[in-house]
């Protein structure tokens, strides 16, 4: 047996070999390689335009198996029960588990896709991204400063993040980029998921605040700002107003460096809504940039419920989903009126990216999904609800 086991052996590893050398080619040319000179061969379009029939074809098909069983569908995104798409990521009602062969033949193939072909890839490409993000990042610290180390650095940041962008086979249409930040303003968006800062700076150069943390995290933090002017705090730092005010207006006056990217909610909101914007980053005096996010559930969904699930998780998630589908809008340029306070500026921007991203402007604090509401904003809501009690009576007193 020994002599025919050797050149089986050599075979499987010559096999092996192949394999990994197409399969590093096919991501240089078709993935990596566009993605640092930003091009796109529309691929990920035509995907887009498939997964639509297929999804078309599936719904038809289940509507009508439906109505042959009698069981009833579900539309998960409106009041009516009935069913507006099914994405072949989960059943659609938990109360049968088969209408039709074919779709679940389908549905076990897209699974197979998804997770023996998608996700290995998109995993690759995420590594990839984040590794030439920490190497290249590092290199460019030890430059001087000046025109050749931005001029590296918003490059080496841009084709990271495209890369990343490509992990998620994110599809995003950017709109009004005529709007874009501009150096030594705020830009500030609705929050949906930790995959925002990607899809924005996948399009532009930003400088990110956030709190330091250990682990890769801290890694990349660590490498990134040496390289770019990012604005990281400590944890006891975070809860200093006044510092974080002052650190957040010394970067702005520095028209040299990138815009600041906020995320005034502070927290992920389910794609359907826009919260509370906290007043500290409309209380700078710096001019803002408004900007609207919007994804398409139909292809995944895209909002971090952090209670429910933990980062690995939901990033797993996202990766076996078939695409993350967004829209982009660029707003004109605010600036906070002389007549307004911070709490009036930052409720006016908030108005104006709920109505271009077709959201709905709610004045509730997103935190209050974490935390105790404050007395005082009980107290303001009795007074309001008392005012409508006292005005009841006083009407049916006259009549």
């Amino acid at each position: 047996m020994g002599p025919f086991i050797s050149p089986f052996n050599n075979l499987l590893c010559m096999l092996l070999g192949i394999s990994f050398t197409v399969w590093v080619t096919l991501l240089l040319v078709f993935i990596i390689v566009p993605a640092i000179f930003g091009l796109s061969f529309g691929i990920r379009g035509l995907y887009m335009k498939m997964l639509l029939k297929v999804f078309k074809w599936a719904t038809v098909r289940m509507e009508r198996g439906a109505k042959e069983k009698n069981h009833l569908l579900y539309k998960p995104y409106s009041l009516n029960k009935e069913l507006e798409s099914w994405n072949l990521l989960t059943r659609s009602n938990y109360n049968f588990q088969h209408i039709s062969t074919r779709l679940t033949v389908l549905w076990g193939l897209g699974v197979i896709i998804r997770y023996g072909f998608l996700l290995p890839l998109r995993l690759t490409l995420a590594i990839t991204g984040i590794s030439l993000l920490v190497v290249f990042t590092t290199i460019i610290g030890f430059l001087p400063n000046g025109r050749v180390k931005n001029f590296l650095s918003e490059n080496v940041h841009l084709m990271c993040y495209r890369i990343c962008v490509r992990a998620l086979t994110a599809i995003i249409t950017y709109h009004h980029s005529e709007n874009k930040p501009k150096n030594g303003g705020i830009c500030v968006a609705n929050h949906t998921s930790p995959i925002d800062v990607i899809i924005l700076a996948s399009d532009g150069c930003y400088a990110m605040v956030g709190q330091i943390h250990g682990g890769l995290m801290g890694i990349i933090q660590r490498s990134m700002v040496k390289a770019c002017p990012h604005i990281w705090f400590e944890r006891l730092e975070v809860k200093d107003r006044h510092l974080v005010a002052k650190r957040l207006s010394d970067h702005v006056k520095d028209k040299s460096k990138l815009p600041i990217l906020i995320f005034p909610e502070g927290t992920c909101i389910n794609n359907t809504s826009v919260m509370m914007f906290k007043k500290g980053s409309f209380e700078i005096g710096s001019t803002v940039y408004p900007v609207a996010i919007k994804y398409d559930p139909r292809f995944g969904d895209a909002f971090w419920n952090s209670s429910k699930f933990g980062m690995v998780n939901y990033l797993l998630r996202m990766m076996s989903s078939w695409a993350i589908v967004c829209s982009v809008w660029y707003l004109p340029p605010m600036s906070r009126q002389e007549d307004e306070d911070a709490v009036q500026f930052a409720n006016r921007v908030k108005a104006a990216i709920a109505r271009q991203g077709g959201l709905v402007d709610l004045l509730w604090d997103g935190g209050l999904k974490r935390g105790k509401v404050k007395d005082t904003f009980k107290e303001e809501q009795q007074k309001i609800y008392s005012n409508i009690l006292v005005g009841t009576q006083a009407d049916r007193s006259r009549s």
